[in-house]
């Protein structure tokens, strides 16, 4: 989404703010609430403690570069999103700024959700406004030094950072495209499971082949690793977290598994797997 003109008179801005009010009354709450469910959204913006308010915020991301603490996206007028419009949601979504037009850290991942069509954001948008406001503030993340200074993400984005919406590729099954989608997209798989460089930067040429987070290394999703395990015992640990081996899955990807993947509709699970398949082969992470 193309930022409006600076010099636009309070006049266009209110237009804007029509337009988007219109397409808030075409979402599909109901809907979107299965694109939050894929979109792992319960994992970063809700609490890790018995009875936290789903979506309130304060979850904590610790990162090489500090911690990272999810914010409030219900829509407390003052907590949450109360005062967004669908285009600050839109441009949050597909650009990676605040209303205030200040980048957001790539914390938040939308590196891939950049990807996601018009009509799922504005669904998962109507989601979002149907939620039980928090009056809980966002708490500040806790940075170090050299890595708070936002003005500083721009250039990041330069390096790093292709906004535009996921196309499909006609010669390749609708399934696949679809299995596509919900990996780079929604499901923002390789936020945790491609490789970065020393400055939070995705190894494109090795995407989806493994990672390290402070807790621990990071599964490769190639046919690499995948291939141990056949269609039905890969969809059987996607939905209840039980290997063919029975190993328990780490506590990320059980919280993965729990909110999301044992969520999707069979049809989405079997995409997202016949996708996994399909990839080149990529060698382990090197320790």
């Amino acid at each position: 989404m193309i930022l409006p003109a600076r010099a636009a008179l309070a006049l266009g801005c209110a237009l804007i703010a029509g337009l988007g009010s219109v397409a808030y009354a075409q979402g599909d709450p109901k809907r979107g609430e299965y694109l939050a469910k894929a979109g792992g959204c319960l994992g970063c913006h809700t609490e890790a403690r018995q009875g936290a308010l789903p979506y309130a915020g304060g979850r904590a991301l610790r990162t090489p570069f500090g911690v990272f603490y999810g914010p409030n996206i219900t829509p407390h007028a003052q907590a949450g999103l109360g005062k967004w419009g669908e285009a600050d949601f839109m441009r949050a979504m597909q650009e990676g700024r605040r209303p205030d037009g200040a980048h957001y850290f790539p914390a938040f991942p939308y590196t891939s959700f950049t990807k996601t069509n018009d009509a799922d954001l504005r669904d998962l948008w109507a989601y979002l406004r149907s939620l039980k406001p928090s009056d809980r503030a966002s708490r500040p993340h806790e940075l170090k030094l050299l890595y708070r200074w936002r003005f500083l993400v721009g250039l990041w984005k330069w390096l790093y950072f292709m906004p535009g919406h996921f196309r499909p590729e006609p010669q390749r099954p609708g399934a696949l495209n679809r299995g596509a989608y919900l990996v780079q997209a929604l499901g923002h798989c390789g936020e945790c499971h491609t490789p970065r460089n020393f400055l939070g930067g995705p190894k494109k040429d090795r995407r989806l082949a493994g990672g390290r987070l402070p807790e621990g290394r990071v599964p490769n999703l190639t046919p690499t690793r995948l291939k141990r395990w056949n269609d039905e015992q890969l969809k059987e640990y996607l939905r209840s977290g039980v290997t063919p081996e029975g190993d328990p899955p780490a506590d990320t990807m059980y919280e993965v598994i729990r909110n999301t993947t044992s969520q999707l509709t069979t049809q989405d699970l079997d995409a997202l797997v016949a996708y996994l398949r399909s990839l080149p082969p990529l060698p382990e992470e090197p320790k």
